[in-house]
């Protein structure tokens, strides 16, 4: 039949020909009804003509309609089996240049959304007040201000996953810009409200302690909660979690960034300590990533995906975290050496021979020397490259061995002194040294560099045989900049910070210094971030890192996941080929 001539048409390319199809289903009716009038016999006189020109027309009608239908059905057919580049790229790897600018809500739509979220949480868990804004833009723990246009409009309070669901819902269909938020204590600017309007979901109040399973040594809790209050929680049983970051670090936002801290070396970081997550997805959907089972072999690994993603792919709402038992003996020593290069050589023959440390936190000369400025501790401390040690074990014999082991080992090494606690008062006095430094070294900047003194923390990780070399070279770079500056380090594990203090006229200089100190662990294959994440101001040292392709397929996975790139917009690498914020 002629339509199906005309369907035929529609299928050989996509939407675009199916009016061909149909103009081709028309003229073939049109061919149809000539042919059919001869063979019947035509009309005599006029009459006979008139009526099959309207005949024809009507026929023509028909066929183009016809046509038109199936030519479209099928072209749309073979459009959705073999989607075009434009609406669905085929490669596995999605380029800056290849995707088209997010287009977020303007100011009426934004102003529906804001009705819908009063609607389902209250006007009581709805803030537009100026403190709450101004506590969800920055804080005291980084420099990485927004711009004055870069602030959020709404802060909201949900108390549960069905509240971020039904959130997530209205943010979707009206295209809004959403960032969680939970203790405000990242580094690397990973809240900045970088797209306008955005609204900021504060999951601080989502903080239960659900469920706690001691014999299986893990516990479920809300993002929201405290790793605090967990620990305070574990401690008539004897338990901990793994990692201890900032104090006002909430659950949800140490699996963001995959933050670790001074225990990383024995227990890990987050990456480690995460058994299953609840997700909350771009559309309102609710995910849990795994069961409870400590070991598993089926399918991807959600739950890693999603620790260190920044809330970029999704908000995690609870999640289930494993639990490590105290070690019945624990001590502190505290070894100081001639130089910072034997120190590092001492760690890496302890870890080299298989020394089972619990922690090992390196502080150099002017650090030890900002602590007895500010006299944060009640100890005088030599200001000397200084190494702290968490030596533990359920077997006080085994923990003797332990302390002989690092004596013997630093001594190899040099060391000038080597002192470790008797008892928990000294156990409280020596560890204080390594709690102190943030403060003791503002401390020390304000009053000898500036009262308006700014501190930089680098943080940077490389393999633990080429930490003696990585930070040789910063130290030189330092000196010859000329800037003050501090180190400290998570050494256990080659993770270490750069405090680099500097006044405003000397910003440039500071931040030179800052990316070369940076990038040189690329150099020393290693990372550009051990702990803090990349938020916003990393982003192009890890392309550098990882190189642009791998890159492009964390683009892929974004995308994917969040085609309309409302999740905590820009943070890790950049979405937008109009992005300007480098």
């Amino acid at each position: 039949m002629a339509w199906r001539f005309g369907a035929r048409i529609g299928r050989l390319r996509p939407i675009k020909y199916g009016l061909g199809s149909g103009l081709g289903g028309g003229f073939g009716a049109r061919r149809l009804i000539q042919t059919e009038s001869k063979q019947v016999g035509s009309s005599s006189g006029s009459a006979g003509k008139k009526q099959n020109k309207n005949n024809n027309g009507l026929l023509i009608t028909v066929g183009v309609a016809t046509g038109s239908i199936f030519g479209f059905y099928f072209a749309m057919k073979q459009t959705l089996a073999n989607p075009p580049e434009f609406i669905f790229p085929h490669s596995s790897k999605t380029d800056l240049n290849d995707i088209p600018s997010p287009n977020y809500a303007n100011y009426i739509e934004f102003q529906l959304a804001k009705e819908k979220f009063i609607e389902i949480l209250g006007q009581d868990s709805v803030s537009e007040l100026e403190n709450d804004i101004e506590t969800h833009t920055k804080n005291n723990y980084t420099l990485h201000e927004p711009k004055p246009h870069e602030k959020p409009q709404l802060i909201l309070y949900p108390t549960s996953t069905e509240q971020v669901s039904d959130i997530m819902k209205i943010a979707h269909d009206y295209q809004t810009p959403i960032i969680p938020f939970c203790g405000g204590t990242s580094i690397e600017g990973q809240y900045i409200s970088s797209r306008q309007p955005c609204v900021i979901i504060d999951l601080s109040k989502i903080n239960q302690i659900k469920h706690f399973n001691k014999s299986d040594l893990d516990i479920t809790v809300g993002a929201g909660t405290s790793w605090l209050d967990i620990n305070e929680y574990l401690d008539e049983y004897g338990l901990m979690l793994g990692p201890d970051p900032a104090p006002g670090a909430l659950i949800g936002g140490m699996i963001g960034t995959s933050c670790s801290g001074t225990n990383a070396m024995r227990y890990g970081t987050m990456k480690e300590s995460v058994i299953n997550l609840t997700v909350v997805l771009a559309d309102g959907s609710i995910i849990k990533t795994k069961q409870r089972a400590k070991k598993t072999s089926n399918g991807y690994n959600l739950t890693n995906l999603f620790i260190g993603s920044e809330g970029t792919l999704g908000i995690v709402t609870e999640a289930t975290l494993k639990l490590h038992i105290k070690p019945k003996f624990e001590t502190i020593a505290v070894v100081s050496f001639n130089s910072i290069l034997d120190a590092t050589n001492a760690v890496t023959q302890l870890i080299s021979e298989g020394v089972q440390l619990n922690a090992v936190e390196l502080l150099d000369e002017r650090m030890m020397s900002c602590i007895n400025f500010s006299k944060q501790t009640s100890k005088v401390w030599d200001e000397k490259p200084t190494l702290f040690f968490k030596i533990g074990s359920n077997n006080s014999k085994i923990l003797n061995e332990l302390i002989k082991d690092v004596q013997k080992i630093s001594k190899n090494h040099n060391y000038y002194k080597f002192q470790f606690a008797k008892n928990e008062s000294q156990q409280q006095e020596l560890w204080s040294a390594r709690k102190s430094i943030f403060w003791s070294s503002i401390d020390y900047g304000r009053s000898q560099i500036s009262p308006n003194v700014k501190i930089w923390s680098t943080d940077v990780a490389v393999p633990i045989s080429n930490l003696s070399s990585m930070i040789e070279e910063t130290i030189k770079d330092t000196k010859e900049t000329g800037l003050y500056t501090t180190i400290v380090g998570h050494v256990g594990d080659g993770n270490f910070h750069c405090l680099v203090m500097y006044d405003e006229k000397d910003v440039d200089k500071a931040m030179s210094l800052v990316n070369r100190i940076t990038e040189r662990s690329i150099k020393f294959e290693g990372t550009v971030s051990g702990e803090h994440g990349i938020g916003m101001s990393k982003r192009s040292h890890l392309e550098k890192e990882l190189g642009i392709e791998t890159i492009q397929v964390m683009r892929k996975l974004k995308l994917s996941l969040d085609p309309l790139r409302i999740l905590n917009p820009d943070k890790i690498f950049k979405i937008d080929p109009k992005d300007n914020h480098d």
